[in-house]
């Protein structure tokens, strides 16, 4: 809907896209232009302007010349000259408000009226633009006289006449007035000295002034001096300070003289409150982890120090109440978010009980699911928080780093609990650094981890019905006389606000969605994933194995134990079970840690013999090489028989027997004992030949008969 003296804004355009609606008739509307000093009024169909500002294309904006005057703030000049212009104007409008509106008419009009009242006809053009410009009322005719003048404008000095209180304590009652030029120096050495990370102070930076621009150089020897000027050709550190402060800008000079993350952290201004962020409880639950201070024992030997704990919060802004904790030896990674978010939705009286704690569901009543989770950048940045928000509905906002600030209630009660811890427990870290001779208070550490939980549930339970004393209290609240403890606000927010705090039915589900995920592959060995073996029944009785060739699916896993991994299934909800094959049974009861651990060893082990693999190879190939080139140098300096290249090919065969018959007396068995050589007297007998033994009879014959069978073969060539 169109308003009469509505100010609209064309998008589509820069410059020239403001315009003001002066009448409505019917159809059509009048409008004017809110630029020029003779702007006249143009007409625009109804339907047009509605279709545009619908679109988008001319929108609604704020009435740039609506101001509130009172008689008794303006001058008797200012009056007169608008009482003046209203009598023509208000005449005016009333006898020619549809001549004015029509531009063929509309000259005769304003000839009419400059001939009634004397004036030039472009002045009543003027008066009757500034009544349609500035809102179509009688304070639109005011002159511009507030805008006249010096008011808050520096003055224009020349070096010549001093100006400025007399100087006191010199002899010298003349100085120099700050002139743009000097103003400049002054900001040349803010600049180049002050806005640094040395952080100089102002003085030493007027001294750089000084002997930068009010200074003779001369050298004593080799060593450069500065002769100052006289104080009656310089400006005093008054005048510098004055115009420094005069000009300064706070915000730049913090962030270049410390850094841009310090000065959001610890300076920035504060003007509103994390409450007013949230609807009610269950709206934003801030979560973060700190390391604690203190040093923990063993469970099973407490002589065995195991150094300091990670304890993880989750908190609702809207009440305070904390609604998840996690004491362990986790992170802060997602493992150890994941305890704190399972916690979060745990019913707290049955996790009391499980550290012989007895409390009752109005102590501790949170066991519900945000609508956002504002966390940091680190381990709620990865795809592990992917399902938490598709399958519950769950936000995660993710603050900028360093900005611990944004998460200001949380990061308040770590450092309560680590205050009061280092009041009271042994093995408190005291302080940063210990002098020589001071005992090691780590030493002191007398608490196993789940003693120390046992306290922190402690500090958790005593926080929930303290008073918060700067709680910024409801109307509603103090009408109802509520104490401003995170329960009661809790319990009063439920009731009365709009915050939805979620049930989680099942807590099966909530943890498939908040493990982490990964990518395994389906091979014929099995399903792999991070080096091991998996099997499932499903996979089996669908032949996953057979049918699937090498694809990856998504599985989930706690890396606490890699026994068993999980698929998904599309719902969310349910999931199918993947447990160890034989293959990878050695790793069975490991963390993913250890298994990498293992994985990367076994890597360094087979890096350190690839050089002695590499070093056997080579000298493999030598003596390989060796033997080849010895090979061909002999058969190059044997003899060469007159036999052609097929009858070689022929005796092949022939060759292979001999060299068989051959080779077999020397690979043959003997089992007997070879008797021990013992010296012994020589006998000679008379010369006989020796008759050969039936054995070497028929090796003879068989030599012979192949010689002969060869030589016959030989024969033939020739």
């Amino acid at each position: 809907m169109i308003f009469y003296n509505q100010v609209y804004q064309y998008t589509d355009k820069e410059e020239k896209n403001r315009i003001r609606i002066i009448d409505i008739d019917n159809s059509v509307v009048y409008f004017v232009e809110l630029h020029g000093d003779t702007s006249m009024p143009k007409k625009i169909a109804l339907s047009d302007i509605e279709t545009e500002v619908q679109s988008g294309v001319l929108i609604p904006i704020s009435d740039p010349f609506a101001k509130s005057y009172v008689d008794k703030d303006l001058t008797e000049k200012q009056i007169q000259k608008r009482d003046e212009d209203w009598q023509i104007v208000s005449a005016g409008w009333d006898m020619y408000k549809d001549i004015l509106l029509n531009k063929k008419e509309r000259d005769a009009a304003f000839e009419q009226i400059a001939k009634q009242h004397s004036i030039a006809k472009i002045k009543v053009k003027r008066i009757f633009t500034r009544f349609w410009q500035r809102g179509l009322n009688k304070n639109a005719l005011l002159p511009d006289y507030m805008f006249s003048g010096g008011k808050g404008k520096e003055r224009q000095l020349s070096a010549d006449a001093k100006v400025g209180r007399p100087r006191k304590y010199t002899s010298t009652k003349q100085g120099i007035n700050i002139t743009d030029d000097v103003k400049k120096q002054f900001d040349y050495v803010v600049k180049k000295y002050y806005r640094k990370k040395e952080q100089l102070s102002l003085t030493d930076t007027y001294e750089y002034l000084l002997r930068e621009f009010y200074a003779n150089k001369y050298y004593e020897g080799d060593e450069l001096k500065y002769k100052i000027w006289d104080d009656s050709r310089i400006p005093t550190y008054h005048q510098f300070y004055y115009w420094f402060k005069k000009l300064e800008n706070p915000k730049l000079d913090f962030q270049l003289r410390h850094s841009q993350k310090e000065f959001e952290l610890k300076h920035r201004p504060i003007l509103s409150n994390s409450a007013l962020e949230t609807d009610g409880p269950g709206t934003r639950f801030q979560i973060d982890a700190t390391i604690a201070d203190i040093y923990l024992v063993s469970s099973f030997d407490r002589n065995l120090i195991i150094g300091r704990p990670i304890v993880y919060g989750v908190i609702d802004v809207y009440s305070r109440l904390l609604t998840g904790i996690y004491v362990g030896l986790e992170g802060p990674s997602w493992v150890g978010a994941m305890m704190a978010l399972d916690n979060m939705v745990a019913d707290k009286v049955m996790f009391c009980a499980t550290y012989d704690i007895e409390i009752d569901e109005s102590q501790w009543p949170a066991h519900h699911l945000p609508e956002i989770i504002i966390a940091d950048r680190g381990e709620f940045e990865g795809y592990s928080v992917e399902s938490l928000i598709n399958n519950f509905n769950v936000k995660i906002e993710n603050t900028s780093p360093y900005r611990g600030d944004l998460k200001g209630i949380i990061e308040r009660q770590f450092r309560t609990i680590n205050g009061k811890i280092k009041r009271k427990a042994p093995g408190a870290i005291q302080k940063e650094y210990r002098e020589r001779g001071d005992r090691d208070y780590r030493l002191d550490a007398s608490l196993n981890l789940e003693e120390f939980t046992k306290i922190v549930i402690h500090f958790v339970l005593h926080h929930n019905q303290k008073i918060i004393e700067k709680y910024p209290l409801e109307k509603e609240m103090i009408a109802d006389q509520l104490t401003a403890t995170p329960i009661n606000l809790w319990n009063w927010g439920i009731a009365n606000k709009k915050g939805r705090p979620r049930k989680v039915s099942n807590k099966t589900t909530l943890r498939l969605n908040l493990l982490p995920k990964g990518r395994a592959r389906i091979t014929r060995a099995g399903i792999k994933f991070k080096g091991l073996a998996y099997g499932s029944d499903k996979a089996l009785n669908e032949q996953w194995y057979l049918k699937m060739k090498n694809p990856n699916i998504e599985v989930v896993f706690d890396p606490r134990s890699m026994d068993q991994i999980y698929i998904p299934h599309s719902d969310g909800q349910n999931f199918d079970i993947c447990n160890l094959l034989d293959i990878s049974e050695q790793y069975k009861g490991d963390s993913l840690e250890e298994i990498e651990f293992y994985q990367q060893l076994l890597q360094e082990t087979k890096k350190q013999e690839a050089n002695k693999q590499v070093e056997s190879t080579v000298n493999t190939d030598a003596a390989i090489e060796s033997i080849i080139k010895q090979a061909v140098k002999q058969k190059k300096e044997a003899p060469v028989q007159p036999v052609s290249k097929s009858e070689k090919l022929k005796d092949i065969r022939v060759n292979r027997q001999v060299e068989k018959l051959i080779n077999r007396k020397e690979e043959k068995f003997d089992l007997a004992e070879k008797a021990k050589s013992q010296p012994a007297q020589v006998v000679e007998f008379p010369k006989n030949e020796v008759t050969p033994s039936p054995t070497q009879k028929s090796s003879s014959r068989l030599m012979d008969k192949l010689r002969k069978k060869r030589d016959e073969e030989f024969g033939k060539d020739e």
